[in-house]
């Protein structure tokens, strides 16, 4: 069988924790993860750039032979994965392939948590300017009122390595402080930033007791395997040997570097060149 692996993109290093979770869940499978690391972050762009990097990163994954590619990223997933999938994938030279994103199946859990129907939403500035969770969560529960908050300092607190620090301690309580302001019913918090289970504990601190707190890996791993489940000729596609490449746009060292606290063991990339520039 020829290689035919998932394909996991993020602009960054955040889509690390959905792979990881993915991998926990389904790990017969191979992937590929690619981080646009040399053009993130991507949330302070405009839609048109967020649009054309992610179309380069998806054709470069499908030119890999994944059949099946995961935007690991809330931004891509809310700025381009809907023209992805309608004007572009089906006038490709194999439109049976398939762009997945994760804030569908994060919302589709919401409300299996929440009892008071009080939701808030932490994420980054972009994803937070694109109403993407309010809106996905107004079509499926519009009984739920969901108050979002945008945290620009969290991602560059976890990528300079300073989760743990005191730095940290003040920002998280910061935007939780302004966050459960806006709503004080609020009894769930969802980590709409792949970024942000980095720093679960002090965010958990930072809440009231009866708040709970979701991260989103798990969630789109139950949902990818319910998708293989359901759509068995992809499944089938699919290689199995229980291998993953990292690819990087930057130097693979710091990605190397970075990449190793966000999975938890030693990571191998290679670079790779996927704008068109």
């Amino acid at each position: 069988m020829t290689s035919a692996p998932i394909g996991v993109f993020d602009s960054g290093y955040g889509g690390l924790t959905i792979l990881s979770e993915i991998r926990k869940r389904l790990p017969q499978y191979d992937y590929i993860y690619l981080g646009d690391n040399a053009r993130s972050p991507y949330g302070t762009r405009s839609f048109d750039v967020i649009r054309g990097f992610t179309h380069e990163a998806v054709e470069y994954l499908f030119s890999e032979g994944c059949p099946l590619v995961i935007l690991a990223c809330n931004t891509a997933s809310a700025k381009a994965l809907r023209e992805l999938q309608q004007h572009y994938l089906p006038y490709t030279s194999d439109p049976t392939r398939r762009i997945l994103g994760i804030i569908r199946p994060t919302v589709e859990a919401i409300s299996s948590f929440t009892q008071t129907g009080h939701v808030g939403v932490v994420a980054t500035p972009g994803t937070v300017s694109s109403g993407s969770y309010t809106t996905e969560v107004g079509k499926l529960f519009p009984e739920v009122r969901v108050s979002e908050q945008a945290c620009p300092m969290w991602v560059p607190l976890v990528e300079y390595g300073e989760s743990q620090g005191d730095g940290a301690d003040y920002f998280v309580r910061k935007y939780i402080t302004e966050l459960m302001a806006k709503d004080p019913e609020i009894d769930t918090v969802l980590l709409a930033c792949t970024h942000y289970p980095l720093l679960r504990s002090k965010i958990k601190e930072a809440l009231p007791p009866t708040v709970s707190l979701i991260a989103q890996g798990e969630l789109v791993a139950t949902s990818l395997a319910d998708y293989l489940l359901r759509h068995p000729e992809m499944k089938q596609r699919l290689s199995r040997g229980g291998q993953v490449s990292y690819r990087t746009t930057e130097c693979p060292e710091k990605f190397e570097e970075l990449a190793s606290i966000f999975m938890g063991t030693n990571v191998d990339a290679i670079r790779v060149k996927i704008d068109k520039g």
